[in-house]
């Protein structure tokens, strides 16, 4: 179909690298014609000669904004699919000076939700909705079924709804989209999805550190073991690819293409995000904070080398040799390294529901949980069978506190505590690094005392900075004179000198 069809599209997406185009092609095979624009002409040609080669789809390219615009039928929905940022809001500018009121906008690029929100208001303003969502997938997930986070104008989200249903990814109880609430909410939780993300590859991959340098394990045994747990209560998308990973070879080389990579970890920013908005909120996220810190310490290369040699100068022995010597259980360190991964999951996706309902509070988005976790149980990064029971936890209980004291989480974290443990001992003992499973540990230690060690804190905290305290056993706030007491004390400092 060329520009000069009568017929108008039902809907129209503009930028078209790789995202933009498979889910242009998505949506045109599920049975509604699209029109597609691209400042760069070549890749509109590219769009309209897969959408040729795919079937004939209903795919109509233009190469002018007004044209593009013109050629959707009102009230109009044109999705945008350009690099977060400036290009956006270049792109709603040239786009929205030929719409109409009622007409919508759907950003689906990985934005702040703060840049969503602000574009919402100056969008409102020439009566255009607005709707920033989350897709989630990459580009396989954006041309067979990503999973979809739309937040904003409710208005906007009914008028493509049947269109959003069909193109998402189909589970058992529905397809993988819902309105997620007002505002930036949408941005929001894709980019805690992307946090949880985060921590999930950084378990995974302390799970390979400890089985590959404690347990000894080549990449063929790896690999039939992460296609063995992706049979059971680890099954997931991220599993599944990590087994994938393990059975390349290197066509360059001997052995498998795994162990020549670079150990160097990029990132986008939404993993950063996520830890900065924990933190402004006041809500632990350890296990996502400890991924992203070890995405830095990756990036020092060359540091870590020159440190390698230095310390091994000073002293530094090989614990790992040491601790492979005194005879390793193969079988059991693999169960227990499937149940510590299992367990320090749990405690990091509910740092993420925990930082999604602070911010819900604080926004007033009402989101919810149950349905947030059955949206991603199809089509995204995180996918996972376990996600199903974290849907039936907010089902149970809506209010629920925290992933950890769900009745039938907390008997699997009890469970899985003291392989847990011997996983961690056994890492810290060989010197492997497993900030991930430590900091989901440390939590889940903080979070089931009754009583921490904070009192000290507080009185050094009114020790220094009179910043008072409260007692256990009677009301108020209280401030002491600590250290003239303790001088005047027989037991006190002033008794040792």
């Amino acid at each position: 179909m060329d520009a000069s069809s009568v017929a108008l599209s039902r809907i129209g997406l503009a930028g078209l690298a790789v995202m933009g185009q498979n889910l242009a092609l998505n949506i045109a095979e599920k049975g509604f014609p699209i029109s597609v624009y691209n400042r760069t002409a070549s890749k509109v040609d590219e769009t309209l000669d897969r959408a040729h080669s795919e079937g004939h789809l209903p795919l109509s390219g233009h190469y002018s904004p007004r044209d593009f615009v013109l050629s959707i039928k009102p009230p109009r929905s044109v999705i945008i699919l350009v690099k977060a940022g400036a290009p956006v809001d270049q792109t709603i500018a040239t786009l929205s000076e030929y719409m109409a009121p009622g007409d919508c906008i759907i950003d689906g690029g990985n934005e702040w939700y703060e840049n969503t929100e602000r574009r919402m208001r100056e969008a409102s303003d020439r009566g255009i909705l607005y709707l920033g969502m989350g897709v989630s997938g990459g580009e396989e997930g954006a041309r067979h079924g990503p999973s979809l986070m739309p937040g904003g104008s409710f208005q906007a989200y009914e008028n493509i709804k049947d269109v959003l249903h069909k193109v998402a990814a189909q589970v058992d109880d529905g397809p993988c989209v819902t309105y997620i609430g007002e505002g930036g909410s949408g941005n929001f939780v894709k980019m805690v999805h992307n946090g949880i993300e985060y921590g999930d590859m950084q378990l995974i991959s302390e799970a390979y550190d400890v089985l590959k340098h404690v347990g000894g394990l080549s990449n063929e045994e790896l690999a039939e073991i992460f296609d063995e747990w992706n049979r059971g209560e680890l099954e997931s998308f991220l599993i599944e690819i990590t087994a994938d990973i393990f059975k390349v070879k290197d066509e360059h080389g001997e052995g498998e293409l795994v162990d020549k990579i670079l150990d160097k970890t990029g990132m986008k920013g939404t993993g950063k995000w996520t830890v900065q908005q924990a933190a402004e909120l006041s809500v632990a996220a350890p296990t996502i904070a400890a991924s992203l810190d070890c995405r830095y310490l990756s990036g020092l290369k060359e540091e870590r080398e020159s440190a390698s040699a230095i310390l091994k100068e000073a002293g530094m022995k090989d614990e790992v040799g040491t601790v492979k010597m005194s005879g390793v259980d193969k079988k059991r360190l693999i169960d227990d390294v499937r149940q510590a991964l299992y367990a320090s999951k749990i405690c990091s996706y509910a740092q993420g529901m925990n930082l999604l309902r602070a911010k819900s509070v604080e926004k007033g988005w009402n989101l919810n949980f149950g349905e947030l976790a059955r949206i991603w149980k199809g089509g995204c990064i995180i996918r996972a069978v376990f996600l199903d029971r974290i849907k039936r936890a907010y089902q149970r209980n809506p209010n629920l506190a925290s992933l950890v004291v769900d009745p039938e989480f907390a008997r699997e974290m009890v469970q899985r505590q003291a392989a847990w443990r011997r996983v961690v001992g056994l890492a810290i003992s060989a010197g492997i690094s497993t900030p991930g499973m430590c900091a989901s540990l440390a939590y889940f230690d903080t979070y089931r005392r009754a009583r921490l060690p904070a009192n000290l804190v507080q009185a050094q905290r009114d020790l220094f900075g009179a910043h008072t305290y409260e007692r256990i056993d009677r009301p108020g706030s209280f401030h002491t004179e600590w250290t003239k007491l303790a001088r005047n004390s027989k037991t006190g400092v002033g008794a040792l000198n």
